[in-house]
Order: C-alpha cells, then sequence, then structure tokens
C-alpha cells in the first residue's frame, strides 16, 4: 500500500528536497506541498494524507498550531493522519508540546535521508517516531522543569494490569516491541495485545503519548535509567 504524504515548510528548498526524496520510493507517493501551518490544515484535510511532514516554525501557523488542528479536527472532521514534526534543534520547546498534542515524533532536519524515509515508513505504520535517544531526554528533561499534568494522571494507572503497567514502563524507557518482548521473555505479539490494551484503557493515541503519560503519571522519572 502506498504512503501518501503531505510535507509542510515554509522553506521552498526544503519542502522541493523531501518531496523528491519521498517521492522516489516506490511505497511513498507524495501529494501535496505547503508554505505554512495554516494551508498545511487545509491541504491535509481536502487531499487525506497518512502522514504530514510539518515543520516546527512557520508563519501563519506554526508547526505546533497546525499539528493540533490536524489531530484535534472539528466535528465533522474525520480524517486525522499521522504528524511527524520536522525542527533543526534537538531540544525544542514545541516538540514536547507537540507529543502532548498528539504527534507521532520528531526528527531532526539535517538527519539522513534515509532515516527520514524510514521515520515516514514507521510512522505511517502506527508506530511513534521514540527511538532516538534525544526523544527520551527530551521528554524527560521537560517534564521535569515544567510539569503539565494531565488530570490525576496516576489515578488512570489503577485500571492497568501489573504486566500493562510493567509494559507502560518499558514503553516509557524507549524500548521497541522486540526489546521488551525479551526482557519479559514473551512473544512480540504479546507485547503488542499488551501495548493495544495499555494505550485503549488510558485512551491514549499511540507510544509517543504513553511515553509522555509515563512520565506525568511518575512511572518513570527524569534521571531513571533506560
Amino acid at each position: 500500500m502506498t504512503i501518501r504524504v503531505i510535507v509542510v515548510d515554509d522553506q521552498a528548498m526544503v519542502r522541493a528536497g523531501f518531496a523528491a526524496l519521498l517521492s522516489a520510493q516506490a511505497d511513498i507517493d507524495v501529494v501535496g506541498e505547503a508554505p505554512d501551518g495554516r494551508q498545511g490544515v487545509a491541504l491535509a484535510r481536502s487531499v487525506h494524507p497518512d502522514v504530514v511532514l510539518m515543520d516546527v516554525r512557520m508563519p501563519e501557523l506554526d508547526g505546533l498550531s497546525a499539528a493540533r488542528e490536524i489531530l484535534d479536527p472539528p466535528p465533522g472532521v474525520l480524517h486525522r493522519p499521522k504528524v511527524l514534526m520536522l525542527t533543526t534543534f534537538d531540544i525544542d520547546d514545541y516538540v514536547y508540546e507537540a507529543l502532548r498534542a498528539g504527534a507521532s515524533g520528531f526528527l531532526l532536519k539535517d538527519a539522513p535521508p534515509a532515516d527520514l524515509i524510514s521515520a515516514v515508513r514507521v510512522v505511517a505504520a502506527g508506530e511513534a517516531l521514540l527511538a532516538p535517544s534525544v526523544t527520551r531526554r527530551l521528554i524527560a528533561d521537560f517534564v521535569h522543569r515544567r510539569p503539565a499534568p494531565r488530570r490525576d494522571p496516576a489515578l488512570r494507572l489503577n485500571g492497568l494490569t501489573p504486566r500493562e503497567s510493567e509494559v507502560l514502563e518499558l514503553i516509557a524507557r524507549g524500548l521497541s516491541n522486540q526489546e521488551i518482548a525479551g526482557h519479559l521473555v514473551v512473544a512480540e505479539q504479546t507485547v503488542k495485545t499488551h501495548i493495544g490494551r495499555v494505550l485503549a484503557k488510558l485512551d491514549l493515541r499511540d507510544r509517543a503519548q504513553a511515553v509522555v503519560f509515563a512520565y506525568e503519571a511518575g512511572v518513570v522519572r527524569p534521571g531513571d535509567g533506560g
């Protein structure tokens, strides 16, 4: 199945470069480009992409606000693509807020081309781009410095079984499904089942939100191993 992508960035050369790179892949189709967040939201709602590559800092409407509009659309708008944030900074206030808003992760603009292609495929498949250690450090750093807890997040943990709580902790430490399976000595499919139940019980969209929630609820804390 072809992955439909739009590129939202205020720099024309960046948009063109990303579009050309992704279009060269047999399984990726770039179906549109936009120069700012406002046009990006409109484009996403008109062409229904699977993945939106969204620059963080743009005129008219910044990437964070645009991501929020795309991921929390008004009544009647049913399509919600995955959003992958693009930034030139590895530590950026907007990134943590974007993850809380429901973005599936972020990627540095100077990442190797292969990383961009892989990121689009990972996000389109429903996973969150959380493997790089910089992402875990960023989330831990912002939760530590600017805690913004959800409503009684710790209380929501009461609905999880001990094994589901353990899986949530391992997700928050940045382990992949395969690594979690090895740690718990279970099949990878069993891990996927546990993760699905965790997300459903906590009303979370994906692994990115699960990591943020785990820090906010105190399941893991900045400075913990992982």
